[in-house]
């Protein structure tokens, strides 16, 4: 089994690394394999390279780091509600990151990239906590589709909140007009080194906690047969969805369902192994947000669509499988 899953992730890998070539290569205009290597490896200043080192390189990096963010928080978040169609946009961690980001810009006039990340932290965990809350406030406790109907009631009222506060404010429209749809166009280096040490605290804590969210999914009487720390695991386990998602809604916007799609495809390639599904989730997280970072490239060109536009049109149809295969009830 461990040869299997070894083989599985170097076949990830392999993809990832073949697209993130393509994201290098393709765009409004086209560049040669060998311009794009030399651009990375043998910089010489000339424009067709400077295309390569400066625009498509960061974005690149930037989608992998994101999407291991978002696989990797997708896959906690499910793991801690039990909730097979949890997702960080669906339970509107994402809103409330992206709403506490526009109060900073509209209110505190907020323009570098950390005071962007310490906004999304605070909205994205007020976020996670008042869902839980309000999801299991009914008779019954929190099932998974009180959580998402309160996660997306919080969403929509934050996303509207949101658009409100960007459409009465010059500065903050011009500033997050693209953001709030999820892109990572126009970036450069700054958000990739910004976020990329929180990024990785985040999965190497989430890989060290996958025995315990392990327990956890068991159900809260038998973790406590088994003698895990339930209050414990839950509440490192909010810190990393609220690093996480805080990191990359800061850096390129509220991109949904990444966390929706990417737990599913890691359980169906590693088993449930909770620390496999973890390494999984990273890469699979990775792939599908370069891989829609080069469709929204490729789709309309030479102008090109949001990563975030693409990314519901695929998680979208998922969503709708997951709740019929389910059969989720209130």
């Amino acid at each position: 089994m461990r040869r299997r899953r070894t083989a599985t992730l170097a076949v990830a890998c392999l993809i990832l690394v073949l697209l993130v070539c393509a994201g290098l290569i393709i765009g409004s205009g086209g560049i040669s394999v060998s311009t794009a290597f030399d651009a990375v490896f043998h910089f010489d200043h000339s424009p067709e390279q400077a295309v390569v080192r400066d625009l498509r390189w960061p974005r690149t990096l930037l989608g992998i780091i994101v999407g291991a963010a978002l696989g990797v928080s997708g896959t906690v978040i499910q793991t801690l509600t039990r909730n097979p169609i949890a997702d960080p946009g669906l339970l509107g961690v994402n809103a409330g990151a992206a709403f506490a980001v526009s109060v900073g810009v509209a209110v505190f006039s907020v323009t570098s990239i950390w005071g962007f990340i310490w906004f999304a932290f605070l909205g994205a965990f007020v976020l996670s906590v008042l869902v839980f809350v309000l999801g299991s406030s009914a008779r019954g406790g929190a099932s998974p589709l009180r959580l998402t109907l309160a996660g997306v009631a919080a969403g929509a009222l934050l996303t509207g909140l949101t658009t409100g506060l960007t459409l009465v404010n010059p500065v903050a429209f011009d500033q997050m007009r693209f953001w709030r749809v999820g892109t990572l166009a126009d970036r450069g280096m700054t958000p990739v080194v910004a976020i990329s040490g929180f990024v990785v605290v985040g999965v190497v804590v989430a890989w060290l906690i996958a025995g315990s969210l392990d327990t956890v999914a068991l159900g809260d009487d038998v973790a406590r047969g088994l003698g895990a720390g339930l209050f414990r695991t839950r509440l490192v386990g909010v810190a990393v969805v609220t690093i996480l998602c805080g990191a990359a809604t800061a850096a390129a916007g509220p991109i949904a369902f990444v966390g929706l799609m990417v737990p599913h495809v890691s359980r169906r390639l590693v088993g449930n192994d909770g620390r496999w599904i973890i390494v999984f989730s990273a890469v699979c997280g990775a792939i599908v947000v370069v891989a829609s970072d080069v469709v929204a490239r490729l789709v309309i060109r030479p102008g090109e669509l949001s990563v975030g536009t693409v990314t519901a049109f695929l998680g979208a149809p998922v969503l709708i499988w997951l709740i019929r295969r389910s059969g989720i009830r209130v």
